[in-house]
């Protein structure tokens, strides 16, 4: 198959890619390379990688769009407290571009896979990120019931693992701490700590994107989940830190756990990888190599 991966070049992305790549498909990566990195692209003459925006796929003509057979849309702005000073930006990328997206979609007959949120759960309006990503979901309802685009929606919980991002505004807890650590750096909890996280490892997040085309669970939202969660003190304990403890965040859920089963009921998905045995496995890494 030959198939067309938004935000190829970042994290989620670069692993689904090199699934995709495995198993004999040819892949065209779109990225804008804001968060995404050129250090992240395969070199295999099956991949093509174009720097480009999202917001400017408009201009390409029916005929490039024939040729996929499925869309992955990983592209997006994330993280939450950023959005706060780039409302705007979030929704013009999260939202219409998600928009045009999905109408190129419709009009060729392609399924879209879409890269949803489980911050969808912590409240709509709770921060400009999740109502970008949520409007983002409305757009794909609106576009399957008016122009019968095939579509499907995978939410994340706090994804971790290889090509992560350990640097910036846009890392998450894990890999900011990684960072960090291998660069002797405080690591620094917002809040009490008690807050608690489902960790995801990526490579079954990839496990499920790629049955969501397989199984064609168009129609359906599917939350990829561990569905066992660590508090941000818990995670501290394994690392073998002692944090900074600093003021909470605006817009953060208090909890996140993913109890819905949909996805191990419609793609018999069932994550592997515990978070747990990842860092007791970075550990012995760092040792081996310091000692």
């Amino acid at each position: 198959m030959k198939i067309l991966v938004t935000g190829g070049a970042g994290f989620v992305g670069t692993n689904l890619i090199k699934r995709l790549l495995k198993e004999g498909h040819h892949v065209v990566s779109i990225d804008n390379y804001s968060t995404g990195n050129k250090e992240n692209h395969i070199t295999d003459e099956h991949v093509t990688y174009v720097e480009s925006d999202i917001i400017d796929l408009g201009e390409h003509d029916g005929s490039y769009w024939s040729k996929f057979d499925v869309v992955y849309h990983m592209a997006a702005i994330a993280r939450i407290q950023p959005s706060f000073e780039r409302p705007i930006d979030y929704f013009t990328t999260n939202a219409t571009a998600t928009m045009l997206l999905a109408k190129l979609c419709a009009e060729a007959d392609i399924p879209l896979i879409y890269a949803g949120s489980s911050s969808h759960h912590a409240g709509l309006y709770s921060n400009p990120y999740t109502f970008s990503k949520s409007t983002g979901e409305e757009i794909l309802h609106m576009f399957a019931h008016n122009y019968n685009l095939k579509f499907a929606i995978a939410r994340f919980y706090n994804v971790y693992g290889p090509h992560q991002l350990t640097e910036g505004g846009y890392t998450t807890l894990i890999g900011r701490w990684i960072n960090n650590i291998e660069k002797g750096l405080p690591c620094e909890i917002y809040g009490d700590g008690e807050q608690r996280r489902d960790f995801t490892h990526v490579d079954d997040i990839v496990d499920g994107l790629l049955s969501m085309h397989s199984d064609k669970a168009y129609g359906h939202t599917l939350e990829l989940g561990r569905g066992k969660n660590y508090s941000v003190n818990e995670v501290a304990d394994l690392f073998g830190i002692k944090p900074e403890y600093k003021s909470a965040k605006p817009g953060e859920a208090r909890n996140t756990l993913c109890k819905d089963t949909s996805a191990t009921e419609h793609l018999g998905w069932i994550p592997q990888k515990d978070l747990v045995y990842y860092i007791k496995h970075l550990k012995e890494e760092w040792q081996k190599e310091f000692s």
